[in-house]
């Protein structure tokens, strides 16, 4: 290891000791009961909630995903992603975030997800519990491994080191942090990681343009390519049948014709957007800021972060491409991702703790996300499977007991399932981003602003939504053709459509469940 190497460690060594000393602080109140562990006592600012919100969902994809997608194959599919997210991010904070705190407080002052649909519905038996309980524990793990992947990556990358070894270490790092902090040190520790990742994508795409020549050089390297720089083609990268490595003459990389881009592969690629409705992660904030009068602010702050942060992930992708095409370590989809990390080095080389700084904002992303993911779905099933389900008089001692041995689990699993080194994080991430997606979307929305909606409709749509993106994703899709499209928005109208059929067919909601409707809707603060 030389010596710009061992001073990009030393700093990024630095950043995490921050962090593991945030949820040393936060240790001691989060042990205080299950709700401050899992909900941090309902006491988020408006800042804090905002940023950790957005930090927590974006996740490391945010950093290598999204500008390795634009770097392999172009501006289309990135974009359009990133239209959807920051279009459904605004929505999500204007329409669904009040009502959402208001409800959980109405409806048994729930603290998680499943909590709320279950007391939203007044369940005796607890099936909505159960089922969207194991849903959250089945996409959370597949999360957990993508980030679990970006460490491996990140880390083999810089220092060499084989990548099983490297991801393994992120993993243990990720597992303490959450086992200490809770909630609370998750959120807090996410707000500070949210400015790292917006400064390091704000610097490396500052002073790449720069040495690249200015935005204009950058754009038309792009167009250069067919397809590359428009919202309606695809790049189409020409690679060896054998180790699918992209093809290099006369030192430029080769590209075949431009693929096409239709309306509907925009519209499903869009509906990324969709997904933000039934992100637990985000949901989570909602619930637990302090005041519903400060989601307004949370919004605005919220909106601007995402704008910012995904424009400029899409145009690192695509300023890759001017000053990196020929990059050895770039020229597979897998090794794509890498793009915003490379740069880093190339462009700091000259200061290598300031690198440091930057490739922490890769980890900041990845942390960020993989503890909320960790912790919310060891809550699943400790809160809401275990006492919810199984021991209803357990302490909270015993839940967070369980909760623990939960996580560790997850972990494993989620090791398992990153092992493979070839790994696409944003595939791992596209796919967990749509079983949210069409499993608590619908419902969600539907449970907050349609008073018809009943117990029967709420189960028919979660699990009408969630078969459907294991069927269209694994059966539908290799097929070709319109089945090509994100799995999201399919397995969403079915989900939707579930919903509203299954719950005329059936019996009204009764008048309880009506009023608390109305509470929610009338809601006025204390």
């Amino acid at each position: 290891m030389n010596g710009e190497t061992m001073q990009i460690l030393c700093a990024m060594i630095g950043y995490m000791l921050i962090v593991i000393l945030i949820g040393v602080f936060f240790a001691k109140r989060s042990q205080a009961n299950s709700e401050n562990y899992f909900l941090g006592g309902r006491s988020l600012g408006p800042w804090v909630a905002a940023m950790s919100a957005e930090a927590s969902d974006m996740s490391g994809w945010l950093l290598m995903g999204l500008p390795g997608v634009a770097y392999w194959c172009g501006i289309a599919d990135a974009a359009w992603t990133a239209i959807g997210l920051a279009v459904g991010t605004y929505i999500n904070w204007l329409c669904v975030s009040k009502r959402l705190r208001a409800y959980s407080a109405v409806s048994g002052d729930a603290i998680t997800v499943p909590d709320f649909l279950s007391n939203r519905f007044r369940e005796k038996k607890k099936v909505i519990l159960g089922i969207s309980a194991t849903f959250i524990l089945i996409f959370f793990t597949v999360y957990a491994a993508s980030c679990f992947v970006t460490c491996g990556k990140l880390f083999s990358g810089l220092f060499g080191y084989d990548y099983h070894v490297m991801m393994i270490v992120g993993a243990v790092f990720v597992i303490v942090y959450t086992f200490l902090g809770g909630f609370l040190a998750e959120s807090a520790s996410d707000f500070m990681q949210a400015v790292v990742m917006i400064v390091a994508l704000v610097s490396v795409l500052g002073i790449g343009v720069v040495n690249a020549g200015g935005f204009g050089a950058v754009i038309e390297n792009a167009k250069a390519i067919p397809g590359y720089f428009t919202l309606t083609g695809m790049a189409q990268p020409l690679t060896d049948a054998e180790t699918a490595v992209q093809l290099i003459e006369n030192g430029k990389p080769l590209f075949g014709d431009a693929l096409p881009y239709g309306l509907l592969t925009i519209l499903s690629t869009a509906s990324w957007g969709l997904g933000y409705f039934g992100m637990p992660q985000v949901l989570l904030r909602f619930m637990a800021i302090r005041k519903r009068s400060e989601l307004k602010r949370s919004r605005r702050i919220a909106t601007v972060w995402v704008v910012i942060s995904l424009f400029s992930a899409v145009f690192i992708g695509v300023l890759g491409r001017s000053l990196l095409g020929t990059d050895p370590s770039l020229l597979t989809k897998s090794g794509a991702e890498n793009v915003f990390a490379n740069l880093a080095k190339m462009l700091f080389h000259a200061f290598p703790i300031v690198a440091g700084i930057i490739m922490a904002g890769i980890l900041a992303a990845t942390i960020s996300s993989s503890d909320s993911y960790l912790l919310i779905a060891a809550s699943a099933v400790s809160k809401n499977i275990y006492e919810g389900i199984i021991k209803k008089d357990a302490t909270d001692k015993q839940v967070m007991r369980v909760s623990r041995v939960v996580l560790l689990l997850i972990s494993l699993i989620g090791i398992g399932i990153a092992w493979n080194e070839n790994s696409v994080i944003f595939e791992i991430v596209s796919f967990a981003w749509s079983g949210f997606g069409a499993t608590f979307g619908p419902i969600i929305l539907f449970s907050l602003f349609w008073k018809r909606t009943n117990r029967a409709g709420a189960i028919a749509g979660m699990v009408s939504g969630g078969a459907m993106v294991f069927i269209w994703k694994l059966l539908l899709k290799p097929l070709g053709g319109i089945f090509g499209i994100y799995e999201l928005m399919p397995a969403f109208l079915v989900s939707c459509l579930f919903i509203l059929v299954v719950s005329l067919a059936s019996a009204k909601p009764s008048a309880q469940i009506e009023a608390d409707f109305e509470a929610a809707k009338n809601y006025v603060e204390a």
